[in-house]
């Protein structure tokens, strides 16, 4: 599936959100998955968990470390991919597609403010590595 990228927001810790209807997809982002290497568990949690801001949703593991995943705005978690649950290396394949990971509803808007565009998220990354 091809997302486009114009409708992505991104964090400073590599999650990324999509507005879909009264829904955000949320997953991480192609830089994290390049950091990462290949994905083999996701620990999420349960549809129906309410998160505040910058709470820990979820554990993702690759070969190479485990990296807990931050919830970038208030909500409540209505959705998650079970689909990964069985095929973690969708993540590497294709983030912004077939590996989402969950969808809040009930958000805050104002969490939003935090977030970037994604070619403003490119732009930051390529600052940090200066």
């Amino acid at each position: 599936m091809t997302v486009d990228m114009s409708n992505v927001l991104c964090t400073k810790s590599h999650e990324y959100l999509v507005q879909a209807g009264d829904l955000l997809k949320i997953g991480i982002t192609d830089f994290a998955v390049e950091q990462l290497g290949d994905i083999v568990f996701v620990e999420l949690p349960e549809p129906g968990t309410t998160f505040k801001k910058g709470e820990i949703f979820g554990t993702i593991e690759s070969v190479k470390a485990a990296s807990e995943m931050y919830l970038p705005v208030s909500g409540k978690v209505v959705e998650i991919n079970e689909a990964i649950r069985d095929e973690p290396e969708k993540i590497n394949d294709d983030c912004f597609g077939e590996g989402w990971l969950v969808k809040v509803a009930d958000y805050e808007q104002a969490g939003l403010e935090d977030t970037m565009q994604y070619e403003d998220y490119k732009n930051y990354l390529d600052k940090e590595e200066e």
